[in-house]
């Protein structure tokens, strides 16, 4: 089955990706052979993950999960759907012309 899953990096960061197998994804990220990204903040660790009947599904659903700041990946890996919603609002606040 592929999967869309995020990483936190031993940097604190998160890294989101997708792939048919998960536990093989996993095993090459902290051996260096993933992503050049991962590769330079090793080691890794899986913290969340979503199951798909296409692969095509996982990879549309980790690029829009790629696009969202880091504050709203955590309230998805938390499962605080009230934050995630918070998270996708933006503050415009007004700024003074002078």
């Amino acid at each position: 089955m592929p999967f869309m899953y995020i990483l936190k990096c031993s940097n604190g960061t998160y890294y989101t990706g997708s792939t048919w197998n998960l536990e093989r994804r996993l095993i090459e990220h902290n051996a260096g052979l993933g992503a050049n990204y991962t590769a330079k903040h090793l080691p890794v660790k899986l913290i969340y993950f979503e199951e798909y009947v296409r692969i095509e599904e996982a990879f549309r659903r980790e690029k829009q999960v790629q696009r969202w700041s880091h504050a709203k990946k955590k309230a998805l890996i938390e499962g605080k759907v009230d934050k995630l919603k918070l998270s996708a609002k933006k503050d415009f606040k007004k700024r003074s012309s002078r």
